[in-house]
């Protein structure tokens, strides 16, 4: 007797795809592959977890503090927020609610894949529209993109893997368009511009999408949030899964919360970090650094070279991400770590640029080795 077939939208899937290291059978020396924070989480969070001592009950499915502690730090009122699993899970919920088969989602791309995973897990589709050269996006893509069954439109900012903002009039003007508009904010923290969460309670068609991941560094705990119009959220309560977030992931938050001086703190060594890698990086030969205002960055490679140089710095036991994207054949992303770990970057990529110009270690003249 068969098994049940699967929907034909799953079956049409292809499965996302994490970075590499998330499945190595050992840890990486070097892991700068999946964005995490470098640091960790603060201090307090670890004393939060050791201490707490109700983990047998289950959490608030209103989390009604959690929203609380969240709107504080991103001066919303918590009636328009909804916390969720890592922002992924409310990427999901929001393909739920939306689209029917054959709806569709504009991605402005190159771009974030979890978008298209989940429209296309809810039988939507996916239609692309290409940034311009310099990443900005396309609003003259984007309008030929759209079509009676655009439903949303998503835009990452600082954008996933190329490091851009999104400029205010260009939010203004994808919001003149009619879908929602879903903002994906994971990095904006790195960014030293003003996030949308404030300014979305205005508009009708505007999600606003943010994470611990990333600046506080609970990637592992999974805790993302969106400010979401109010007629988006009377349908999501009814969606969401009841206990979503975990007790942990919640006093994480408030530990993090309670913390802020420490982790900003955190979060401007990792700017200045970034800074001093794309320096030493684009003093390399045959190398191109975009520049970013998250906590990665972009870089270009000679034609045919991305996965030559992404294999030598795993020699070096540093794990860095590569794509299938046709527009980032030659491109890599790196993660910004610590000092010691843009050295050791920087260090590799200059044997690689060295073994590729047949010098046998002897450097060009003019050129220091390492970086200040």
């Amino acid at each position: 007797m068969k098994g049940l077939r699967a929907r034909p939208a799953v079956e049409r899937m292809e499965p996302y795809a994490p970075a590499e290291s998330a499945r190595a059978e050992r840890p990486v020396r070097i892991k700068l592959d999946s964005n995490e924070n470098p640091y960790g989480p603060s201090p307090r969070v670890l004393e939060a977890l050791g201490e707490f001592s109700t983990y047998h009950h289950y959490p608030d499915p209103d989390q009604k503090e959690l929203r609380r502690l969240i709107g504080g730090y991103a001066s919303v009122d918590s009636d328009r927020l909804m916390v969720g699993n890592g922002s992924d899970e409310l990427i999901d919920l929001l393909c739920r609610l939306y689209l029917e088969p054959g709806d569709e989602i504009i991605d402005c791309t190159p771009t974030f894949g979890m978008y298209r995973f989940s429209a296309e897990l809810c039988g939507g589709e996916l239609i692309e529209a290409a940034r311009a050269e310099d990443w900005t996006v396309d609003m003259s893509a984007v309008r030929a993109a759209l079509s009676p069954r655009t439903r949303m439109i998503f835009v990452a900012t600082p954008n996933n893997p190329t490091g851009n903002m999104v400029s205010t009039e260009t939010v203004y003007a994808l919001l003149e368009l009619g879908p929602l508009v879903v903002l994906d904010e994971a990095y904006v923290e790195f960014s030293g511009q003003e996030s949308w969460c404030s300014r979305a309670v205005q508009y009708d068609r505007l999600v606003v999408l943010r994470t611990f991941s990333k600046w506080a560094g609970l990637a592992g705990l999974r805790v993302g949030y969106g400010v979401f119009p109010s007629s988006a959220l009377q349908h999501l309560w009814k969606i969401k899964p009841p206990f979503n977030v975990n007790l942990a992931a919640e006093a994480a938050v408030r530990a993090s919360l309670e913390d802020l001086v420490l982790l900003q703190s955190r979060v401007h060594c990792i700017v200045a970090e970034r800074e001093r890698m794309a320096a030493g990086l684009g003093s390399i030969d045959g190398l191109r650094v975009w520049p970013s205002l998250a906590n990665f960055l972009l870089v270009g490679t000679p034609p045919g070279r991305a996965a030559e140089l992404k294999a030598h710095l795993a020699g070096s036991d540093i794990a860095v991400r590569a794509y299938n994207h046709p527009r980032l054949a030659d491109a890599i992303r790196i993660t910004v770590g610590r000092s010691e770990d843009t050295d050791a970057v920087v260090r590799s990529l200059e044997q690689w640029a060295e073994e590729r110009s047949g010098l046998g270690g002897k450097r060009p003249s003019g050129r220091q080795s390492g970086i200040r």
